[in-house]
């Protein structure tokens, strides 16, 4: 029964455009209807797939922005020069448009504000993005959020510059952002590469037994997730999510 649900789950969906706006110089910010979503849990995935008037197909897969408590998906696409698909959603889909949508995918990188209140007293979590692996924690922010939920959460954000910081709307005390490429004079937050001193500061120690996710370019994730090791995080509490330079960034 169980394998028969998720392949109902599965199937391939038709989403309505509902916006399209540019939240940063590269990243828009989709919005979807999807009238038959089954839900899903922070920290999952879909696939959108395009299909070309000769019948050529590409796919792409793209973390859930938004939180389970919010009707409509929102997906973060950073356009990359050369791509496939992310230049056409990014500067040619427009509102009313269809597209086909597969999901929810995942079950290992996810968090859930009711599944901790059932596990007992909750651990906290802790979060750690590079660029635009931030898209799965926007989910799991607002939902801590959203869910008044008492885990303690902290989320150590890297992204370029100011002006490339997602998820204004949604980021709060939680959240250090640190700027990798810029320090301007107004600049309340940390600056520099997330390293070993940054993660031992901003980080929960790991006496607390924080269950940890890493989401970002493979070799950022690699070191955040050897750093932590190093400074004594169990290695099974980590989970990480990668994606490379190529389209299937999330």
């Amino acid at each position: 029964m169980a394998r028969a649900a998720i392949q109902r789950r599965l199937i391939w969906r038709t989403a309505r455009v509902l916006d399209n706006r540019a939240e940063t110089p590269r990243v828009h910010r989709l919005v979807l209807d999807v009238p038959d979503w089954p839900g899903h849990l922070p920290g999952q995935h879909v696939v959108i797939r395009l299909t070309a008037e000769d019948g050529y197909t590409a796919q792409r897969s793209y973390s859930l922005a938004s939180p389970p408590d919010v009707p409509q998906l929102h997906l973060t696409v950073e356009r990359l020069d050369g791509g496939e698909v992310s230049p056409y959603l990014t500067d040619e889909v427009r509102p009313g448009d269809l597209l086909e949508l597969r999901g929810p995918i995942g079950g290992y990188f996810v968090w859930s504000a009711v599944a901790d209140r059932a596990d007992g007293e909750p651990r906290p979590v802790q979060l750690v993005a590079g660029g635009s692996g931030v898209a799965p924690f926007l989910a799991m922010v607002e939902h801590h959020d959203r869910q008044d939920s008492p885990t303690p959460m902290r989320l150590l954000y890297s992204t370029r510059t100011a002006a490339d910081v997602l998820g204004r709307g949604v980021l709060g005390a939680k959240t250090t952002i640190t700027l990798t490429r810029e320090n301007p004079a107004d600049w309340q937050g940390a600056t520099g590469r997330v390293d070993r001193v940054m993660l031992a500061r901003y980080a929960f120690p790991p006496a607390d037994r924080p269950r940890v996710f890493v989401c970002g370019s493979t070799p950022f994730v690699e070191f955040v997730a050897a750093t932590l090791i190093d400074l004594g995080h169990e290695p099974s509490e980590i989970r990480l999510e990668r994606y490379g330079n190529s389209e299937e960034s999330k």
